[in-house]
């Protein structure tokens, strides 16, 4: 499945990661594309953002488990949770769900069928992610949950940023 067209050619392509409270595998993976894509010198053509389908912990930082994981790892931690908009489908060119559930959330809440075709899994650009390509919820398991998450998103996150280089040429 290749990547949608962008929006707007003379803007950056815009990407949000959603998972179901953006609190843990969303601002994770948000924070690990954004130094990907930094290393691949796509900063400044590429945007990331992330959110959550459900309301529960907007305006939360990010859960310490995954913050403690992500700075151990090197990567930055700064985030204040919040709730994906239907109205966001407009400004965005790829849409990343971390698992079915919200990829099902994020179809129904797409206005229309060119917003559905810019949801995808975000696993799914992890080379050999298999045929359920999720990023399971660590909210409620121990610190290893949140370790094998991030090898997860690391390995989508590299994939996703090859996909994106050609867009914007040598």
């Amino acid at each position: 499945m290749s990547l949608p067209e962008p929006r707007d050619s003379s803007g950056p392509y815009r990407i949000c990661v959603v998972c179901l409270g953006n609190i843990c595998r969303s601002p994770m993976a948000e924070k690990i594309l954004i130094t990907d894509l930094a290393r691949a010198g796509l900063a400044d053509r590429v945007e990331v953002d992330s959110a959550g389908t459900g309301d529960w912990h907007i305006g939360a930082d990010m859960d310490p488990r995954a913050a403690s994981t992500l700075r151990k790892y090197g990567y930055p931690t700064g985030h204040v949770a919040r709730q994906f908009s239907p109205s966001w489908f407009a400004e965005r060119d790829l849409v990343l769900a971390m698992d079915t559930d919200n990829l099902d959330d994020l179809v129904r809440l797409a206005p229309d069928a060119e917003s559905r075709e810019r949801i995808r899994l975000f696993r799914s650009f992890a080379p050999g992610a298999g045929p359920n390509p999720e990023v399971p919820d660590p909210y409620y398991g121990g610190d290893d949950g949140f370790v094998a998450v991030l090898t997860m998103i690391e390995a989508a996150s590299k994939g996703l940023t090859g996909e994106l280089a050609p867009l914007f040429g040598p």
